[in-house]
């Protein structure tokens, strides 16, 4: 099923912080997540680029409005691969093709009678960029700014927002997944319980030039919300691109709770306006607080993603945020908070676990997963881990899909606590002692490595880097890199004999100490930065001590390497990341390899390419496959990675083993 996920275009005055990485975070948790189900997925963020506050900031700095936000938007770019969040678009709204389709639009709405010029007076939000009503007023202040506004004349173009009200009313009652979480759905059914205003979109050029020009009046701009809602369709190719074709009816945006109502009612009435359908979900999240304020960049209490990064690493900082917050509620930030969840969840519980396992397969059963005795009965604490993954499964996606992400992950937390016990109860150790309990020893050690792979593909979308080493050391990456939630229900997923390797430690413990100076909010101009403690390398590709993570030259020798040639490929049904390849070792023979968004298979006839010949066959999407095709990841520029399938330079017959 196509599905189109949208993080709000992010306004350019000032530099990303731990909100923007949050909803990004979710955006990306999501999108992964939606893939591990097997759906066709656009996942889409970008910059939010005009309006006064961006003249403003750019006069400030110094620069020219265009010098400006090339600069700070290129920080939003930057900051996105650090967090291991791979969009698939990055749209801006000063780019050629969204001014364009802004001024089409404006076009089409005046042309049909809902644009109208006229006087206005009202109370006017500078930080809001947009007239305030008295009942959006906190103490008479505007409740974001916590500045009374300003009152003010002036001739401007207007949208007729109230001529959709009724039925904006009606499709939020009529559809009450539109809005979630259901507090905000309320909020808005509240708001509109009153007479809705016509909406304000343009500014005159005598106070601001810094915009997308009225196509029917030159005298005028847009106004920034306006033009920035309209990104959600720029970035599908609307109104003729295939990709709106394909996409629109599965839009679902995600966004902070102060931008609900340019959300929630500007862009529907607008759709409604151009005869669009509305996008098909709106998830709203809280705020992050840090020392009970509302973390915001107009405040200056923010917190950086990069130095979280630098401090605990990615992943830990992705399982985080998703943990600490209830999605839709505020949530607070702290230092100690996320070293808790640190060394406590992910290196005591998930990364002991993970070793300890690993360890006892390679002691116990010479590094292979060994199989399960069939012929013995199940015990009891056998069948209550299968029930209990079995549960965890419907929950993880149940939850994951309603966005409750803290409740999937109390629901994968609850099989690694049971898996630990397991292992207690179990006792392999003194299983290996007695010859005549081999059987429940295998039987024990293949459901400790099955869970482990279940929980790998659970924590694929939220810890993409982590669950990567899993699969990997649980000998499962060609599987991992195809697999779907569904694999996940059944049991004998992993091969008896597939070859495991203990690897490095996921997560080493964060010490209280060297943590203490990793940067909690960014501190005031002037102040000197706190000094970031070393990185940890959990969440990212290790750079091991001698004899840490290496292998032997004998371990080496073990995996094959071979020059093919490949003959056929062909896409792969249902999946849009699958080829099917034969190729010619010399031997003909099949491999799936999860390259599709990267090449076509016409582009891949004839290549001279380097497989592992001896790598035990797997079946992925039901196709058998008989190798590996080796490839490296390439970090593009604009933060997406791209796989280059490794080929042969000079003339090597078919077959060749690889020295």
């Amino acid at each position: 099923m196509p599905t189109y996920v949208t993080t709000p275009i992010y306004y350019v005055n000032a530099m990303p912080h731990l909100g923007h990485a949050y909803t990004t975070i979710v955006a990306d948790v999501y999108s992964r997540f939606r893939r591990l189900c097997g759906d066709d997925v656009r996942f889409q963020t970008g910059t939010d680029e005009h309006g006064e506050k961006i003249a403003e900031a750019a006069a400030k700095a110094g620069e020219t409005p265009r010098e400006y936000v090339d600069r700070i938007a290129a920080t939003f770019r930057e900051t996105w691969p650090l967090l291991s969040i791979q969009p698939d678009y990055i749209i801006r709204t000063t780019d050629a093709d969204h001014v364009k389709t802004v001024q089409d639009i404006l076009q089409q709405v005046y042309d049909k009678g809902d644009i109208y010029f006229s006087e206005y007076s009202g109370l006017y939000c500078k930080g809001c960029e947009r007239f305030l009503t008295e009942k959006e007023l906190v103490d008479g202040k505007c409740p974001d700014h916590q500045v009374e506004p300003k009152a003010i004349t002036e001739q401007n173009y207007f949208f007729r927002m109230s001529k959709y009200q009724d039925w904006l009313i009606d499709h939020i009652n009529s559809n009450p997944e539109f809005i979630t979480p259901e507090r905000y759905r309320n909020e808005v059914l509240s708001f509109l319980s009153e007479p809705l205003e016509d909406l304000c979109i343009s500014r005159p050029t005598a106070r601001l030039t810094w915009g997308i020009p009225l196509p029917f009046d030159q005298n005028f701009v847009t106004y920034v919300w306006f033009d920035a809602l309209i990104n959600y369709l720029t970035g599908l190719g609307y109104p003729d691109g295939p990709d709106f074709a394909t996409y629109w009816a599965g839009a679902e945006h995600v966004i902070a709770k102060d931008i609900l109502k340019p959300h929630a009612i500007f862009w529907p009435t607008m759709l409604r306006a151009m005869e669009i359908e509305p996008y098909k979900r709106l998830h709203v999240h809280g705020y992050w607080n840090v020392d009970a304020t509302k973390m915001s960049k107009s405040i200056g209490n923010v917190v950086r993603p990069k130095e979280l990064v630098d401090a605990y690493g990615v992943d830990t900082v992705r399982y985080f945020v998703l943990r600490e917050m209830s999605f839709g509620l505020d949530s607070s930030f702290s230092g100690d908070a996320i070293l808790a969840r640190h060394n406590s969840d992910l290196a005591n519980d998930l990364g002991n676990l993970f070793s300890r396992s690993l360890t006892m397969i390679d002691k116990y059963a010479a590094g292979r997963v060994p199989e399960r005795d069939s012929a013995t009965l199940l015990t009891p604490d056998d069948r209550e881990l299968m029930s209990a993954v079995s549960a965890m499964v419907v929950q993880y996606c149940e939850n994951m899909d309603a966005f409750k992400f803290h409740k999937a992950l109390q629901a994968v937390w609850e099989v690694i606590s049971l898996l630990n016990r397991y292992i207690v109860t179990n006792a392999p150790w003194e299983l290996a002692k007695d010859d005549r309990l081999a059987d429940r020893l295998h039987t024990v050690l293949y459901f400790l490595a099955e869970s482990l792979w279940k929980i790998t593909l659970a924590l694929g979308p939220i810890m993409p880097a982590t669950a990567e080493k899993m699969a990997a050391a649980l000998g499962m990456w060609e599987q991992f890199a195809a697999a779907v939630i569904e694999d996940v229900q059944e049991w004998g997923e992993i091969p008896a004999g597939t070859v495991i390797d203990k690897g490095a430690q996921l997560f080493p413990r964060v010490d209280k100490k060297e943590a203490a100076s990793a940067p909690v909010a960014a501190k005031p101009q002037g102040e000197k930065a706190a000094k970031a403690p070393k990185k940890p390398k959990s969440d990212q590709e290790p750079e091991p001590a001698l004899g840490e993570g290496l292998i032997s030259f004998d371990q080496f020798k073990a995996v094959e390497l071979r020059v093919a040639e490949i003959v056929a490929a062909e896409k792969v049904a249902k999946s849009d990341r699958l080829l099917k390849l034969t190729v010619n070792a010399p031997e003909p023979r099949t491999i799936v390899a999860g390259i599709a968004q990267h090449y076509s298979p016409e582009a891949l006839i004839g290549q001279r390419v380097i497989i592992v010949a001896n790598l035990k066959p797997a079946k992925l999407m039901g196709i058998p496959s008989q190798g590996m095709v080796l490839a490296g990841k390439e970090l593009l520029a604009d933060g997406t990675e791209k796989l280059v399938v490794t080929t042969v330079a000079g003339d090597v017959a078919v077959g060749s083993r690889v020295a």
